[in-house]
């Protein structure tokens, strides 16, 4: 099933990150979320956000998790809101909104929507004894038969429960920056933490990469492709450069932060 299919019957789920819950700020800015409530967003998917001169997306099979992450629907609006349906204060953090509901119980935070959107990929390719989660403990949480979706749905809700960003931290596995890829995740594990993903790169002839993150947040929001703070063209783009750190709008990064499946 599709997830453009799955997320409709998926609408309700509660979807937590218990161990990467904290007191992170949700700071306001100066975009009056009422006017980010009447912006739209022209990209139906993540594949159609446009390049800058000179790119090109890296080549990936039909099957490939890239592939995958960049057909994902982004809604028409681009404000980003809360669990229970309030606008997120801050409205300068995002370039465009995933059509993935968030559930209406503040549980889908950071690191649960990147075990969901990794989940989802696997579930659809019918590679269930992939879909395997630990806690901070090192028990495991694998997907078990029957494989359906009302199944699956109950699984995410156990996984989501019991793991997090210090468990998924420990899970991961380290990815060299000069070979970043698509389902890459900058993630530090902590109480809070808090973890993006690379939603797709690019490159240009002399090598240079270009790359674009999503993210969830505290309190449980809608999953949204991020603005780059660092361009003053409102730019989804993120340069692969040498810098040690990567600001996001709502976090810092280092570089030795990123991990892979």
């Amino acid at each position: 099933m599709r997830l453009q299919t799955a997320i409709l019957t998926a609408a309700a789920l509660a979807i937590s990150c218990h161990q990467s819950s904290g007191t992170a700020p949700d700071v306001k800015r100066n975009v009056n979320p009422q006017q980010a409530a009447a912006a739209e967003n022209p990209y139906p998917t993540i594949v159609a956000i446009p390049l800058p001169g000179g790119f090109t997306r890296q080549k990936a099979d039909s099957g490939s998790f890239t592939a995958w992450l960049r057909k994902l629907p982004l809604k028409k609006e681009k404000a980003v809101h809360l669990y229970n349906g309030q606008l997120k204060a801050n409205q300068e953090a995002q370039f465009a909104v995933l059509d993935v509901p968030t559930g209406n119980k503040d549980l889908q935070q950071c690191a649960d929507a990147v075990m969901r959107l990794r989940a989802e990929y696997l579930y659809e390719q019918s590679r269930y004894a992939e879909v395997i989660f630990w806690d901070n403990e090192g028990q495991s949480y694998p997907f078990v038969k029957p494989y359906n979706r009302n199944n699956f749905d109950r699984y995410l809700l156990r996984v989501f429960g019991m793991c997090g960003s210090a468990s998924l931290e420990k899970q991961l596995q380290p990815a060299a920056w000069a070979n970043l890829q698509p389902g890459n995740v900058l993630i530090r594990g902590g109480f809070p933490g808090h973890a993006v993903m690379v939603m797709d790169v690019a490159e240009n002839s002399d090598g240079k990469k270009i790359y674009l993150l999503a993210q969830s947040y505290m309190p449980a929001q809608d999953i949204h492709i991020l603005l780059n703070p660092a361009n003053n063209d409102a730019t989804a783009w993120y340069e692969a450069n040498n810098n040690e750190t990567i600001n996001t709008p709502e976090w810092t990064f280092k570089q030795q932060q990123l991990k892979q499946w």
